[in-house]
C-alpha cells in the first residue's frame, strides 16, 4: 500500500526514471521500438523484410560479443579486449578455412582456445596480480591486436567456407527478415541462461559481483571465479568474431575493434551495473537491439561517420546517465 501511494507521488520524470531502473531490459526494448519507428517515418523505405534481416543479424552478433561482457561485469570485471579478440577469430576463420568446407571442428577449437587464452591473461593479471581491469584488459588487447599485424604482415588471406557463410547469412525458409544466425542464437541465448540463472557458477558470479567479501566467508573462491568470467568472455567474444567472418566473407586487422565498445555499451543499457551484482542477459540482448537500430537511424538521417561517431558518444552518455543506479549491499 505504502509502494502504490509512494508511487503515486512521483512526478513524471521520477516514474520514467523508476521504471528504467526497475525494468531496465523492458526500457530498453522500448527505446528500440521509438527509435526503430522514428527510422521509418525518415527513411520509409527502411521498413522492409531486408532491413528488418539486417538488424536481427547485427543483433545476435553484437549480442553474442556481449555474452562474456555481461558475465564479467556481474561478476565485478570488465573486458576491452572483446574486439581484439573477435578480430583474431576472424583471422583465424578465413585462414584456417581458406574458403574450403571441412574445418569448422578445427577452427573452432582453435578459436576458442586462443579466446580461452586471451580470458585467463586477463583474468589473472586482474586478480591475481591485481591490476586495474581497463588497464590490463586494454594493454593484452594490443598485444593481441599487435600480433594480429604479426601473423598476416597486415594482409590477411583467404575467406570462410561457402558453407559456413550460409550457415550465418542464409535466410531461413526463404523468409528475408529471418536470417539463419538465429539457428546459433537457439544454442547461445539458452547457453547464457543456464550459466547465469540455473548453474552454480553464475549463482557465485552474482555473489562475487555484489559482495566479494561475503562470497569469500560463504566458501566461494572469488579468485577463481573471477578469473573464470574472463574466460568465457574470452570465448564467447572469439565464437563471435567466427560468424562475423562469415557475415563479412573475409577479414582483416582490427575489424572488429569497435566491439570492445559497443558490447560494454550494450551492457550497460540493458541493466548490467559497472560495479557488479546486478544484470541479466536479455538485457544485454535488448541493448544490442538499441545500438542497431540507434546506428540505422543516424545513417537515415545522414550523418557522416564522424558525427555518427559523436552523435553515438553523447546519446550512450545520455543513457547511461538515465541508467545509473547503485545496488544495495548487505555488509
Amino acid at each position: 500500500m505504502k509502494t502504490n501511494v509512494a508511487t503515486g507521488n512521483m512526478s513524471a520524470g521520477q516514474r520514467v526514471k523508476s521504471f528504467i531502473q526497475k525494468s531496465p531490459a523492458r526500457m530498453a526494448f522500448i527505446i528500440a521500438c521509438i527509435l526503430y519507428i522514428a527510422t521509418i517515418a525518415i527513411s520509409p523505405s527502411s521498413l522492409n523484410a531486408s532491413a528488418i534481416g539486417s538488424i536481427i543479424m547485427l543483433t545476435l552478433l553484437l549480442s553474442f560479443a556481449s555474452a562474456g561482457q555481461t558475465i564479467v561485469l556481474i561478476g565485478g570485471g570488465m573486458d576491452f579486449g572483446v574486439g581484439a579478440v573477435m578480430s583474431s577469430a576472424a583471422i583465424l576463420t578465413t585462414t584456417i578455412m581458406n574458403s574450403q568446407d571441412g574445418h569448422f571442428l578445427q577452427l573452432l577449437v582453435t578459436a576458442l582456445a586462443m579466446g580461452a587464452l586471451v580470458g585467463m591473461i586477463n583474468g589473472l593479471c586482474t586478480v591475481k596480480i591485481g591490476l586495474p581491469p581497463l588497464i590490463v584488459t586494454m594493454a593484452i588487447a594490443n598485444v593481441v591486436t599487435r600480433m594480429q599485424y604479426v601473423l598476416t604482415q597486415g594482409s590477411p588471406m583467404g575467406y570462410a567456407s561457402p558453407t559456413f557463410i550460409k550457415s550465418v547469412t542464409a535466410r531461413l525458409f526463404g523468409l528475408q527478415f529471418l536470417p539463419s544466425i538465429v539457428l546459433y542464437a537457439i544454442i547461445i541465448i539458452p547457453l547464457v541462461y543456464f550459466l547465469l540463472n540455473r548453474s552454480r557458477f553464475g549463482k557465485q558470479v552474482y555473489l562475487v559481483g555484489n559482495n566479494p567479501v561475503a562470497a569469500r566467508l560463504n566458501g566461494v573462491n572469488v579468485a577463481k571465479i573471477q578469473v573464470l568470467t574472463y574466460v568465457f568472455s574470452g570465448m564467447f567474444a572469439a565464437f563471435a568474431g567466427m560468424l562475423g567472418a562469415a557475415y563479412m566473407n573475409a577479414a582483416r586487422c582490427q575489424i572488429f575493434d569497435e566491439y570492445a565498445y559497443n558490447s560494454l555499451i550494450a551492457v550497460i543499457i540493458g541493466g548490467t551495473l559497472f560495479s557488479g551484482g546486478v544484470g541479466s542477459y536479455t538485457g544485454s540482448i535488448a541493448g544490442s537491439l538499441v545500438l542497431v537500430v540507434l546506428s540505422n537511424l543516424l545513417t537515415a538521417v545522414g550523418f557522416t561517420q564522424p558525427q555518427r561517431n559523436v552523435a553515438m558518444g553523447l546519446i550512450m552518455v545520455a543513457l547511461l546517465i538515465l541508467y545509473n543506479r547503485e545496488k544495495n549491499v548487505r555488509q
